[in-house]
């Protein structure tokens, strides 16, 4: 006979404690077999009559073996396990639950994440009843006739009830989103699969570090910028000038990537080497090499978190309100951020403290108190020199050759990392509290086409996969993402082609600067909103 599920009992004997199973999930007993699927508004449950005949039709062994799991789990259980039985439910029954899944090709169902509700206004989840099939099993899940009859007639039995109380904000669950069953894609709910499994899919020669090679792109680095400035103090001219500043500049970002691989450990496997070249590339310019490179582990640890993230972080509404107008126009009128990368390493962001060059901000921990002094006195050695060439070649002849290619150099760091994080077609997610975890973070990020620049920096634009695996190469970043890019599935997002040079990158700046102001002050998946009167 074929049982329905009493809610009432199915909850309150904690029905869900005893199996310790999810919701949406296959729970197996001794008469029978449920499927509980949750919805974000209701709650489905699927009736199957444990009948090995409908699971694996003509094998006698499945048979046998099934009468025998019932007779053994029966016999252990004594009486109160078939008083049990009576009311259709069985405690615990491991053995034969995983036998039946592996001989007959049941498989849970694939679990279902609810759209988080937050400050972000958004339509409700549209969630569709679905009909899980397995491979032996090419029918829908509810049999409705007698189970001695050959003849059968396949349907699905559901029986929809409220929900039992309505989620919160709080509540971490372990489901996981697929979002082609639901229909609509949802960025911020937890992706299908585990950084192991696109770990597992980069091929292991990615992860090799190769000195020699990091240190022939640093040579071919250095010759461009010195023949740079040989060739434009040669010709001294002003039509050479301005071609020679965005040149430089660029080559000078350049420098900052190759050092910025020292800082992840990507450059090499000696820290030594790593750091001397690191503080040369950096001090040159005007980077405090140890006081960034720990604040960038900041960043890339809490990537895509509010309030921990340490670059380009979201201002939560209360900070936002609380800024003066001259401080928000200047961070959201171009080209001001792009001149703000001098400024946080002095001051940090707004509602953050401290100094990249101070061994007593709260960026450091007492241990990394000696490496930031190194860097600071490294800076100010690089500071002192220009100040002395200045008196050589004197300060407008210093200012052609190195000021303006700094002031460039800071305008491409700001421009890529903000981009990386901001300005997709489609609003994405930022997470706080128990929603937040490091893949959830690192797929928030974006990776970026620049045309003709992607080799000149050293590939920093394929950034997901740099920021879920730093310490692969730069060398081998895109051969990672293609490798990995089955994986991710939706949760890549495809850069736009750019043409030779990046100018398309301007736009999503700019639209991005008008929309993305402030995030909810509540709420664990938050998404940018808009300052109207800004």
């Amino acid at each position: 006979m074929k049982r329905q599920i009493n809610t009432e009992y199915f909850t309150q004997t904690g029905i869900w404690d005893a199996f310790m199973l999810p919701p949406n999930h296959i729970i197996i007993t001794t008469g029978a077999v449920y499927v509980v699927s949750i919805s974000q508004t209701h709650r489905i449950y699927y009736n199957i009559p444990l009948n090995t005949e409908q699971l694996c039709p003509g094998r006698q062994d499945c048979r046998e073996e099934a009468g025998g799991q019932r007779e053994k789990l029966e016999s252990e259980r004594g009486q109160e396990t078939r008083s049990k039985a009576s009311c259709g439910f069985q405690f615990k029954p491991t053995s034969m639950a995983s036998w039946v899944l592996s001989e007959c090709g049941l498989r849970p169902l694939p679990k279902i994440y609810p759209r988080p509700r937050t400050g972000f206004s958004s339509n409700p989840l549209k969630i569709k009843p679905f009909s899980p099939v397995s491979s032996d099993l090419k029918y829908p899940l509810v049999c409705c006739s007698n189970p001695s009859s050959r003849e059968r007639k396949w349907e699905v039995k559901v029986r929809v009830s409220a929900p039992l109380k309505e989620a919160s904000l709080d509540e971490k669950t372990d489901n996981v989103a697929i979002n082609n069953e639901i229909g609509e894609f949802d960025p911020g709910a937890p992706p299908p699969f585990k950084l192991a499994d696109i770990r597992a899919a980069i091929p292991k020669h990615c992860w090799v570090k190769n000195p020699w090679k990091s240190m022939s792109y640093v040579v071919r680095d250095v010759a461009i910028v010195f023949g740079l400035a040989a060739a434009a103090t040669y010709l001294n001219n002003w039509i050479v000038w301005p071609l020679y500043w965005l040149a430089q500049g660029t080559m000078f970002w350049a420098l900052f990537v190759l050092g910025h691989d020292c800082g992840h450990g990507s450059f090499s496997s000696d820290p030594k080497l790593n750091s001397v070249v690191g503080h040369l590339l950096h001090s040159s310019i005007l980077v405090p090499y140890h006081g960034w490179r720990i604040s960038h582990r900041t960043h890339h640890q809490n990537h895509g978190h509010v309030e921990n993230d340490e670059s380009w972080h979201p201002l939560s509404e209360k900070i936002y309100r609380n800024l003066d107008n001259s401080t928000k126009t200047l961070r959201f009128t171009l080209p001001f951020p792009l001149l703000a990368y001098p400024i946080y390493l002095w001051s940090r962001s707004p509602g953050k403290s401290g100094s990249h060059f101070h061994p007593g901000s709260d960026l450091f921990t007492p241990s990394e108190k000696k490496d930031v002094i190194t860097s600071t006195v490294c800076w100010c050695a690089m500071a002192a020199l220009l100040v002395g060439l200045s008196f050589v070649m004197g300060p407008i002849q210093l200012l052609q050759l190195y000021g303006v290619p700094y002031v460039i150099f800071v305008m491409w760091l700001d421009l890529v990392t903000y981009l990386h994080h901001h300005g997709h077609e489609d609003k994405l997610p930022w997470y706080r509290g128990q929603e937040w975890s490091y893949l959830r973070g690192g797929l928030t990020t974006l990776d970026r086409d620049y045309g003709l620049i992607n080799n000149i920096h050293h590939d920093i634009g394929t950034h997901v996969i740099h920021h879920l695996f730093p310490q692969i190469p730069h060398y081998h970043l895109i051969e990672a993402t293609e490798a990995a890019r089955p994986v991710l599935g939706k949760y890549y997002r495809e850069p736009k082609k750019s043409g030779p040079f990046p100018l398309h990158l301007l736009g999503d700046l700019m639209k991005s600067m008008r929309e993305d102001h402030y995030v909810s002050d509540t709420g664990d998946v938050v998404y940018y909103q808009t300052d109207h009167n800004l």
